[in-house]
């Protein structure tokens, strides 16, 4: 009986160590783990000055992620509006981008019709203050969080523009704001198109395709499409406007990813527009 039991504990000792040279890497992963955990403890509990954990991750989070591609991001619960406006094209707020510039916050982008528009903020004008917090002295803050808020709710914003002495103070109501895809289209001679494109969010395709088949109506003949500082966005939107040209049912891109459940084949859904018409991008 003793004899049996040995065994038994033998049998499952030697398949322990087979799976645990099986999953060799995934006791790596755990011990770089309990690494560093004991290495945010220690710091927790000795460095001379106070340890901030949610910051720390977040920069821990960061600097892991930008080893890899720029297309794989972090999004903590704070950041998720950002997210839905990388997507969807919407957020709560007055309309404006803005860019550190001479480490100045200058406004490099007005959306029509929304609130910064109507109030009358220009494109160069800089940023001073937002609700009472002067910027040049708290360096590092996310101008953009300031300025967005839920629709309805106020917020205070000075500028200094070219030319004028004093500030200018501003008080905005804000409200939904949806950027837009394709921002300008026209024709640049009798028979060539231009259509430029910054985003490839949900509404996109929509949009160019709205876009090309305006300009085609006015005697187009040749397209360029004009994608410089476009971030990039959502996949199925560059495949629904590469249907533009692309009949339908016609395979556009295939990704393949480590797990074979997320290869996936993207094919055009609609009929084309136009198959033949020259195109610049």
């Amino acid at each position: 009986m003793k004899k049996l039991r040995y065994l038994a504990l033998f049998l499952a000792l030697s398949l322990s160590f087979l799976a645990f040279k099986k999953d060799d890497r995934y006791f790596e992963i755990a011990k770089n783990l309990d690494i560093f955990a004991t290495l945010f403890k220690t710091l927790n509990a000795f460095y001379v000055d106070e340890i901030n954990p949610n910051l720390m991750m977040k920069n821990s989070i960061e600097a892991t992620l930008k080893q890899l591609d720029p297309y794989t991001n972090f999004y903590p619960e704070d950041d998720i509006e950002d997210y839905m406006t990388s997507t969807i094209g919407k957020y709560n707020g007055i309309g404006i981008m803005t860019s550190p510039r001479d480490e100045k916050t200058t406004v490099v982008m007005i959306y029509e019709d929304t609130p910064a528009y109507k109030a009358g903020i220009k494109i160069g004008d800089e940023v001073v203050k937002v609700d009472g917090i002067d910027l040049a002295s708290r360096k590092g803050v996310d101008v953009g969080k300031l300025l967005k808020g839920q629709t309805g709710t106020e917020v205070k914003v000075s500028v200094r523009r070219f030319g004028v002495k004093d500030l200018l103070d501003f008080k905005l109501m804000r409200d939904v704001v949806k950027i837009t895809n394709v921002p300008y289209y026209g024709m640049l001679n009798e028979e060539v198109g231009y259509i430029q494109l910054t985003d490839f969010m949900m509404a996109a395709a929509k949009e160019v395709r709205n876009a090309f088949t305006d300009l085609k109506s006015k005697g187009m003949r040749k397209v360029i499409i004009d994608l410089r500082g476009n971030p990039g966005g959502l996949l199925d939107a560059a495949v629904d406007i590469s249907n533009i040209f692309v009949q339908k049912d016609q395979l556009a891109v295939e990704t393949k990813g480590k797990m074979p459940q997320w290869n996936k084949k993207y094919k055009t859904s609609l009929p084309a527009v136009d198959t033949d018409m020259p195109v610049v991008v």
